[in-house]
C-alpha cells in the first residue's frame, strides 16, 4: 500500500516529535512542513521538504490528504476546519480545542465533511493501554468501582519562563489532567458529574498548580484524581509509562482501577484477584494473587500516525475521533468550573 501524504502544521516540542516520527514511518509520507519560524525552514530543508509559512499556502500548493495539527489551542479549530474543507483528514493534537463552542465546530465540519478528525490522545495508542482496555472490555475487573489517580511531578522553573503557563488554561488541569481524565474515559466510559479544588499556593501564578477532582462515571463507580506540577514525586503516566525519551522513566503505578472481581494498576498492569481455586471468595480474609503482563515499550506517536493512516483509507475505526476528543475537553474544563464555583458540574448526557 503506498503511503498516506501528510503535511505536519507546527515545528514547536510536539510538532517536531510527529515530524521525526513522520520522516520514519511506513504508513505516511511527509510532505511538507508550516511554520513561520527560522527554525523550521532549517529543519524542512534538512529533510529535503518545502516550508510553508501557513497552512493555507500549503493547502494551495501541496494537495495532502491528511494534516497533523499541532500549534496552539486557540488555532486548532480554524486550521482544522480549513484542512477539512480543502479535502484533507486531521490528526489534531490534544486538547481538540480550547473552548467547547470550537470544539462542536469541529465535530460538525468532521461531519459535514464526511472526512475524519483524529484526536492526539496519544496513550490510548500505547501498548499498556490497549492491553487494560482488552482486560476492563472482557469484565474481568467485574462491576467497576473506583478509579483512583496521580498526576504528580515537578516541571523546572524555566518551564514557567513562556507566560501563557502562568496564566489561565495554561495549568496542569488543561495541559496534563485531560490525558488522564482521557485514559478514564476510555477505560470506564463517559463522566456525569466533576467536583473539584484547586490551589495556586506554592507558586502564587494566576494559573493552577496543583487540584484535586472527584468523578462520577455514568455506570456509578467513581473516580478520585490528584494533579500537581510542583511536587518532588514520580507518580503520573508520564515518567512510569516510558513513552517519551526525555523523562527518565520510574517503576512505578499511577492509575489504579478497582472493581467487583478484581483491580489493575497502570502502567505496571497488575492484575489483583481472589485465588480461583479456592471458590468464590468471602472477603478481606481470603488470599489475593496478583499477575503481571510484561510488554515492550513502543512509540504510541508512531502508532497514531499509522492508525491515522489506516482511518483515513477506511481500513479502522477511529480509537480517538473528534467527538471522543469532544467529551474530554468537556470533562476538563468541568474541572476548573467545579473548582472555581465550588459546586459540582454536571455534564450533558
Amino acid at each position: 500500500m503506498s503511503k498516506l501524504p501528510i503535511a505536519v502544521v507546527g515545528a514547536g516540542l510536539i510538532g517536531r516529535t510527529h515530524i521525526d516520527r513522520a520522516l520514519k514511518s511506513s504508513s505516511v509520507q511527509l510532505i511538507g512542513i508550516v511554520d513561520p519560524t527560522p527554525e523550521a525552514a532549517e529543519l524542512a530543508r534538512s529533510a529535503g521538504l518545502p516550508c510553508f509559512p501557513d497552512h493555507r499556502s500549503l493547502l494551495a500548493k501541496a494537495k495532502p490528504r491528511g494534516v497533523v495539527v499541532a500549534t496552539p489551542n486557540v488555532t486548532h479549530a480554524q486550521i482544522t476546519i480549513d484542512c477539512l474543507e480543502h479535502g484533507a483528514a486531521v490528526l489534531v493534537e490534544k486538547p481538540i480545542a480550547d473552548t467547547l463552542e470550537d470544539g462542536r465546530r469541529i465535530c460538525e465540519a468532521s461531519r459535514a465533511s464526511g472526512l475524519p478528525v483524529l484526536v492526539g490522545h496519544q496513550r490510548r495508542h500505547n501498548p499498556i493501554m490497549r492491553k487494560a482496555k482488552a482486560i476492563v472490555g472482557a469484565g474481568t475487573l467485574g462491576r467497576p468501582v473506583s478509579a483512583t489517580v496521580l498526576c504528580t511531578w515537578l516541571k523546572p522553573r524555566d518551564y514557567f519562563d513562556v507566560a501563557w503557563r502562568r496564566q489561565q488554561g495554561g495549568g496542569p488541569i488543561l495541559i496534563n489532567l485531560i490525558h488522564d481524565i482521557d485514559l478514564m474515559r476510555h477505560l470506564y466510559g463517559e463522566i456525569e458529574g466533576v467536583q473539584a479544588a484547586a490551589s495556586n499556593a506554592v507558586r502564587g501564578f494566576d494559573v493552577e498548580d496543583t487540584a484535586a477532582v472527584v468523578l462520577r462515571f455514568r455506570n456509578g463507580a467513581l473516580g478520585t484524581v490528584t494533579v500537581s506540577d510542583t511536587t518532588a514525586a514520580p507518580w503520573n503516566w508520564d515518567l512510569s509509562a516510558g513513552e517519551a525519551e526525555r523523562f527518565p522513566r520510574q517503576d512505578v503505578n499511577a492509575h489504579f482501577y478497582s472493581g467487583t472481581e478484581g483491580s489493575l494498576t497502570l502502567p505496571r498492569l497488575e492484575l489483583w484477584r481472589y485465588r480461583q481455586d479456592q471458590g468464590p471468595a468471602q472477603g478481606w480474609h481470603d488470599p489475593l494473587t496478583t499477575e503481571r503482563t510484561a510488554l515492550h515499550i513502543a512509540c504510541p506517536y508512531s502508532e497514531q500516525l499509522r492508525h491515522f493512516a489506516a482511518v483515513v483509507e477506511g481500513q479502522e475505526e477511529p480509537v480517538c475521533s473528534a467527538l471522543d476528543g469532544f467529551r474530554t475537553l468537556e470533562a476538563t474544563l468541568a474541572v476548573t468550573q467545579a473548582a472555581v464555583t465550588g459546586s459540582q458540574v454536571l455534564l450533558p448526557t
